[in-house]
């Protein structure tokens, strides 16, 4: 096993910033990807790009009305960058779902005429498979929702004046665009509108893209078609690491076959983890671009164990209370011993699901591609309907005040133009009251009541209005599928949203708990670029069910498949998450199989694989 050795100059990486800053030359400009690994401080040399910028650019920039609009993936990245560049107004950071809004907010006609041409191909092609069909069936039953759903928006086009967005909330308004929509406008828009790729050249005339490798492909493919086109007069830069890519459509292969005029700065140096994480991480991702990290010369050498029990049989509880006295006594660090101290981290988000209490909730949406990365980050309409309005509602149960706030804001039976229109308005807020009750009675009344009963209670209330895809699946809920060729005809999604519906309701609190980022538990996509002295890493194929990811490939070697390539880049996240400690602990079906692969990878040093419960 190669021993990793920290450097003695930790200004081994200062040239890339130096060279960040030559590309952003007015002069001559030139877009780039910064490839920046694991705790290479990937952020602080964007931080640096920009007080750059703000240093040599800020006067001319302001003079000439011109910004530096910088995209990240999160609001809490955002606030971030704000922070660190003192809040200055000509750093225009967003996040991806606003900086495509503010691209295409206002085109309203070239919106309508985008939209009239996708739902008329939308209706045609569900037309088409109607005719195929068999008359009667679900799916029958819910393609002609849908063409209805699809219809009716299209002939609100012509009286829909202006589009509205919100990043932040679930669009429900008949002239709203949802978060979908929105990034493949804008990525349309830019590739096909001369005039708005130069109202972005004029107004921006330096993007920067933080978490590159997670960031839309629309938005992407968009942002190279422009560089491509205005190449002398604009810098995209791109900030990120393939490694470190969570969700699914970001860009495919980003970094591979760039431009030829875009130059590829690397950093090299890891200052966040110990040695022998650091050698650890570096093994983990040599199958695949052989990028290697260098400590820091303060890095200690670290501690790693890997602890490998039976999925069956096994108190899990008391084996990780075991393994965290064992790496107390190792490391002599008594917060071992702290819960709240150690950081447990989980490989497959249904592991999160199934020891927190959503795991149904999961299982019934996160096979559906469309909704996966919505699902993850807590932007899935058919789930946020239920999250976002039914939750505080009944939460709200017995504070009149708090329930009139939820229904103002929401309830067609109580807005402005019902009111207006009624005429008699306390006859008119009775409806929403009784709809109120009807839903609180209900969800009192009994522990298994379903998000399909939530779904037709409000239905038939009219407490608020139902989301077109809920309305599609309660028109196919009443129709049994009696042979696999009527089951073969449904959608994928029309599948998962009816399974979603027959999940109990109450799921959707553990869920928010979890998306919200409040579970003790979390995965890699809620601990990216964070850092934690005391981390352990729980890996179960069992309580995954072989859903999306597999570390015993992982641990075999053998040829990379998509599966095998996913489960890598989690276990690389994941490892790279430790400041000091590193406990990975692995449930299989066959402790002997894993042995066995764990030993031949060379990942590990033998003694550093323990199996079973660690001696006391």
């Amino acid at each position: 096993m190669t021993e990793v050795v920290p450097i003695t100059n930790d200004d081994l990486d200062l040239h890339v910033d130096e060279e960040i800053k030559k590309y952003l030359d007015p002069k001559a400009p030139k877009s780039f990807f910064l490839f920046a690994g694991a705790g290479s401080g990937k952020t602080r040399s964007l931080v640096a790009a920009l007080d750059h910028l703000r240093g040599t650019m800020g006067k001319s920039l302001r003079m000439r009305g011109q910004k530096v609009a910088v995209i990240t993936y999160t609001k809490a990245a955002r606030d971030e960058i704000i922070r660190r560049t003192q809040f200055d107004p000509v750093i225009a950071v967003s996040t991806i779902h606003s900086f495509a809004w503010s691209l295409i907010e206002g085109f309203n006609h070239d919106i309508r005429e985008w939209l009239r041409v996708t739902l008329n191909d939308d209706i045609l092609d569900l037309q088409a498979k109607e005719a195929k069909g068999r008359a009667g069936t679900k799916a029958s039953a819910e393609r002609l929702a849908d063409i209805a759903s699809k219809q009716r928006r299209l002939a609100r086009l012509d009286t829909t004046k202006k589009f509205v967005y919100s990043p932040d909330s679930d669009n429900r308004g008949r002239d709203s665009l949802n978060h979908a929509e929105v990034l493949k406008l804008a990525g349309d828009f830019l590739q096909t509108k001369p005039t708005l790729r130069q109202i972005l050249r004029d107004g921006y005339p330096y993007i920067l893209v933080d978490e590159s490798q997670d960031t839309n492909r629309h938005i992407l493919e968009a942002l190279f078609a422009f560089q491509a086109v205005h190449k002398d007069e604009v810098v995209v830069g791109l900030f990120g690491d393939m490694m470190q890519r969570i969700y699914g459509d970001g860009q495919p292969g980003l970094g591979e076959n760039l431009p030829t005029d875009w130059a590829t700065p690397t950093k090299r140096l890891n200052f966040r983890c110990p040695q022998r994480v650091i050698e650890l991480i570096n093994k983990v991702r040599e199958a695949t671009d052989k990028q290697a990290q260098i400590p820091c010369s303060t890095a200690k050498e670290g501690h790693v164990r890997m602890f490998v029990f039976p999925s069956e049989g096994t108190d899990k509880a008391a084996a990780e209370q075991a393994i965290c006295a064992h790496m107390a006594r190792l490391t002599t660090d008594d917060d071992w011993l702290n819960e709240d101290a150690v950081k447990v981290l989980i490989l497959e988000h249904r592991m999160a699901a199934l020891r927190m209490g959503f795991d149904d909730l999961l299982a019934a949406l996160y096979p559906v591609t469309q909704f996966r990365t919505a699902l993850l980050d807590g932007s899935l309409p058919v789930v946020n309907f239920f999250l976002n309005l039914i939750l505080p509602l009944w939460d709200a149960k017995d504070d009149k005040f708090g329930v009139a706030r939820v229904i103002r804001a929401a309830s067609p039976l109580a807005s402005v133009s019902a009111l207006k229109d009624a005429e008699d308005q306390f006859e008119q807020l009775a409806k929403a009251q009784a709809g109120v009750d009807a839903l609180v009675g209900l969800l009192d009344g009994n522990p298994a009541v379903t998000f399909r009963d939530v779904a037709r209670n409000v239905a038939e209330t009219g407490l608020f209005t139902i989301p077109d895809l809920l309305k599609v699946a309660l028109a196919g809920a009443n129709i049994k599928v009696t042979d696999e060729d009527e089951e073969e005809e449904r959608t994928d999604r029309d599948k998962g949203i009816e399974a979603f519906l027959a999940v109990p309701f109450r799921q959707v609190r553990a869920y928010a708990k979890y998306v919200g980022g409040k579970a003790r538990f979390d995965t890699h996509q809620g601990v990216k670029g964070l850092e934690f002295p005391r981390v352990m890493v729980i890996m179960d194929d069992h309580e995954a069910r072989g859903f999306l990811f597999k570390y015993d490939k992982l641990f075999g070697g053998g040829a990379e498949d998509n599966q095998t390539a996913s489960t890598r880049r989690l276990f690389y996240v994941t490892c790279s998450r430790a400041e000091r400690s590193l406990a990975l602990v692995a449930y299989a079906e066959n402790p002997e199989r894993v042995k066995n692969q764990l030993l031949a990878n060379g990942w590990f040093k033998p003694e550093e694989i323990i199996f079973g419960l660690p001696q006391l």
